[in-house]
């Protein structure tokens, strides 16, 4: 009996300390993704009683990426970013010391189990990305936007620790972005600051809200809410004696060109501004425009599918409470998608996860402020000088069609100082590339076009005094 008892209770010791290990620290292993492996790290921290995490994939050199929460009950991890469009749910195998699960994104699954500790990373800089020591002062920053209660921070780089100097603040574009604009193996954001600074013009760039080192709830905000939180970066960097505050501008992209407008309109302190492959049609219009031309399936009849995917976007828009959206939304999905899916031979569970992921992201606060907002409403107030710069190969931003849009606003508006120009050959991403699509984003070793680094920072310097 006293052996039996013993046994009985290691096992339940055993059980116990299972429950209440402590999991706090990083966590990494990898997925396979067809013939791609891809690197997960996730650095997992007690608070009190509950847990937060930190999500890298070195692979795609995203850093700083914070799912909305994370829970850890017996033995079960839960990461549920669904701010990010993702998740994780693992179970604890005590005997292999690992977490074996699923990490979702979209409609994709992948298997990936986690062990503790980190992953040595090699080096994977892009040739453009600066080395330190920088020929410059960089400090990291941090302001609050008290009108949403968060903390943004961000690095500030200036051509010489003394003196005083114009500065740019650099807008990101769409999805959870890192103060590097971090994407598909590339840094934007680092480079244009680096080249900027080197021209003497300072530059501020900074972590979207909830990414990095910044807080706040990324996946409830709106654009509108994007443009306060640059708001909040004009008024931190007017309380600084070494920026020039008749100087401070605004460069956009993607996204980041139609916040920098909704800004600029609230503020009288700002001097110029740079659109980098930004829009000038409304959301609903461009939406409806990339989901024809960046869908990854063919449909038989567009002029159907069209029709279909604008009766989605007036469901989404309607005053209907949010349950009411989701359960129409779901229902028109069923009727419209699944069977052009099914017909496509995608497994069920494929379908499921990727209608469900759509209507998700269509609820969200951002996407229904986005599908009502135009930004050429917004350009057209603008008094400021204003350079807009668009790849002729851009396949997310019709180059055309967005700088038409542009250039109307800005002479229905009554601007005298603008330029407009679309550069050959490059990418949404400003890259010199072949096609200009997405998947050809990380094959290319530039980051970001000498020839469009050139027209910005020579634009600026022209408007500064």
């Amino acid at each position: 009996m006293k052996t039996i008892s013993t046994l009985i209770i290691v096992f339940i010791l055993s059980i116990v300390s299972l429950y209440a290990q402590e999991i706090s620290g990083d966590w990494s292993g990898k997925a396979k993704r067809g013939d791609k492996e891809i690197t997960f790290v996730f650095n997992i921290t007690q608070e009190g009683a509950n847990y937060s995490s930190i999500m890298n994939v070195p692979t795609f050199r995203i850093f700083g990426i914070k799912p909305a929460t994370t829970t850890y009950t017996n033995g079960k991890l839960t990461i549920d970013g669904s701010n990010l469009g993702m998740s994780y749910v693992a179970n604890y195998n005590a005997e292999l010391q690992q977490f074996e699960g699923t990490y979702k994104e979209g409609g994709i699954e992948m298997a990936l189990n986690l062990k503790k500790g980190a992953v040595e990373v090699a080096d994977q800089r892009r040739p453009q990305e600066p080395v330190k020591p920088y020929p410059y002062y960089e400090e990291e920053v941090m302001f609050q936007n008290k009108e949403a209660n968060i903390t943004l921070a961000g690095t500030l780089t200036l051509p010489s620790k003394e003196g005083t100097f114009p500065v740019a603040i650099l807008i990101s574009g769409s999805g959870p972005q890192d103060r590097d604009e971090t994407f598909m193996g590339h840094k934007p954001f680092l480079v244009l600051a680096d080249h900027l600074t080197k021209q003497g013009i300072g530059v501020l760039r900074f972590d979207d809200r909830g990414q990095g080192a910044s807080t706040g709830d990324f996946g409830n905000a709106t654009t509108e809410d994007f443009s306060k939180d640059v708001l909040s970066a004009i008024a931190y960097l007017k309380t600084r004696k070494d920026v020039d505050k008749k100087n401070i501008g605004l460069i956009g992209h993607s996204e980041g060109g139609i916040i920098a407008p909704l800004a600029a309109n609230n503020t009288n302190d700002v001097a110029f501004m740079v659109l980098l492959a930004s829009t000038s049609i409304s959301g609903t219009e461009l939406s409806i425009m990339q989901s024809k031309t960046l869908r990854e399936f063919p449909v038989k009849d567009e002029v159907t599918y069209e029709k279909n995917a604008r009766k989605a976007i007036a469901i989404v828009t309607s005053d209907k409470s949010e349950p009411e959206i989701k359960t129409e939304l779901t229902a028109h999905y069923n009727a419209f998608i699944r069977p052009i899916l099914k017909d496509l031979n995608v497994p069920e569970k494929n379908i499921n996860a990727f209608i469900e992921n759509q209507v998700n992201t269509s609820i969200k606060p951002w996407s229904r402020y986005f599908l009502q907002y135009n930004p050429a409403d917004e350009i057209e107030k603008l008094k400021i000088p204003v350079l807009s710069l668009n790849g002729s190969k851009d396949t997310q931003v019709n180059a055309k069609i967005n700088q038409n849009g542009i250039r109307e606003a800005l002479i229905k508006g009554g601007n005298k100082d603008y330029k407009i120009i679309e550069l050959e050959n490059l990418n949404h991403f400003f890259q010199e590339c072949e096609t200009g699509k997405m998947d050809e984003y990380r094959k290319i070793e530039q980051t970001f076009s000498p020839i469009a680094l050139k027209e910005v920072s020579s634009w600026v310097l022209e408007h500064v005094n």
